[in-house]
């Protein structure tokens, strides 16, 4: 397999989606510990993908869900709880959204079949 060229590998690391830190580096960067990204795993909050050595790797996205449980865990919410409310806060997002494009494509054909 030849070599990435450093535009893609950079690519990788652009993108939310890509397991780019491992569970020390992940922890510090939310300011949290490795045994609390571990609970919001058992919660199946985010599943970390695993390394070749079977280490875990958290994307850019995962470490947003995560940290915004800590907020929730550091207000005094179990983390069980935390990790549904994030969950839940997701789902709503994504079904704004959905309502969003759909009132933007019916607004469309109807300014289009009025034409």
């Amino acid at each position: 397999m030849p070599p990435e060229s450093p535009s893609r590998g950079q690519d990788r690391f652009d993108d939310d989606d890509y397991p780019a830190y491992t569970m020390g580096r992940a922890a510090a960067m939310i300011g949290a510990t490795p045994g609390f990204l571990r609970a919001v795993g058992e919660a199946r909050l985010i599943t970390p993908l695993r390394s070749e050595g079977g280490h875990r790797r958290y994307s850019r996205y995962q470490l947003r869900v995560a940290a915004r449980a800590r907020e929730l865990v550091d207000q005094g919410t179990p983390i069980d709880s935390a990790c549904r409310i994030v969950i839940l806060e997701d789902q709503l997002e994504d079904a704004l959204r959905i309502n969003e494009e759909l009132r933007r494509t019916t607004a469309g054909s109807e300014g289009a079949s009025a034409s």
